[in-house]
């Protein structure tokens, strides 16, 4: 009996340690895609891992992160900007370990001192801070960018290694930047809730002996809510090696993801969302 009780604790242990890895965004962390669809299956790659992305108990976003390359294919949030301080804090998710770690993303130290994580094992399952360190040309480039939320804790749930891809560092400071601060702010005008999607496509080059995937290029597409009877669309793409943004319709997003990936056609939002 005491072994049956045993395992009914280790079983509903399992179960609550594994929530924050989901199998699927639909049934899980839905609200931070247009009409709770999220991005097609032609975007998954060998070894996805699909993170709602959870700081203080909280939900922030949603990322599906491709565990073999150690970067994120893509991260969906809702466009909410305000005023804020710049968070300097990064943090990794601890589920990627193993279900029997913390829900909510954490700073290395408190998983290798608090936790007894070695290195050796949390460098396994994701990228690490080390991989980013004495980069030539290339910075820590997020996809769901802190500036796109409107509150400390928001902003802090960017700041997870699972957001993170090798970027250019003059596209990232430079057209990628205008685009995330001002061109978003235009193109939001009259958009009562906007729902953006912003990845990044798998290249042939690493950092850091070739643990961590430098993407070709970087996208991001939105499709914006004005109300019951307007929605409208955009989308961007760079390459990771030149400082341009190229704007487009959606569908010539799709089209382009559609040829770069080579897994089918890509969907990233509801059929609601238009497509030119």
């Amino acid at each position: 009996m005491l072994g049956l009780l045993l395992l009914q604790v280790l079983v509903s242990c399992f179960c609550l340690g594994h929530s924050e890895l989901v199998k699927s965004f639909e049934t899980s962390c839905p609200q931070f895609f247009f009409r709770e669809i999220p991005p097609n299956e032609a975007l998954e790659p060998q070894k996805p891992a699909w993170i709602c992305q959870r700081y203080k108990n909280q939900y922030y976003f949603a990322t599906l992160y491709d565990r073999k390359m150690r970067i994120p294919v893509y991260s969906a949030y809702i466009y909410q900007p305000g005023p804020g301080k710049r968070p300097k804090t990064w943090l990794v998710e601890p589920q990627l370990i193993g279900p029997t770690y913390p829900k909510t993303m954490e700073k290395e130290w408190t998983l290798l001192n608090r936790y007894n994580v070695s290195l050796e094992k949390l460098s396994q399952s994701q990228a690490i801070l080390q991989d980013y360190k004495n980069l030539t040309g290339l910075n820590r480039g997020h996809l769901n960018p802190n500036g796109h939320h409107d509150d400390y804790s928001s902003r802090m749930a960017t700041f997870t290694l699972t957001n993170i891809v090798p970027q250019d560092e003059k596209l990232n400071g430079g057209a990628w930047n205008n685009y995330e601060q001002q061109t978003m702010i235009r193109r939001t005008q009259g958009c009562a809730t906007t729902y953006v999607v912003v990845g990044a496509v798998p290249g042939n080059n690493y950092i850091a002996k070739g643990r961590v995937n430098k993407p070709s290029h970087l996208w991001s597409a939105a499709c914006c809510v004005v109300d019951n009877n307007y929605i409208k669309a955009w989308a961007v793409i760079a390459e990771n090696d030149k400082n341009e943004v190229q704007l487009l319709a959606l569908g010539e997003l799709e089209d382009t993801l559609t040829e770069l990936y080579g897994r089918g056609q890509v969907s990233l939002f509801d059929s609601d969302c238009p497509r030119d």
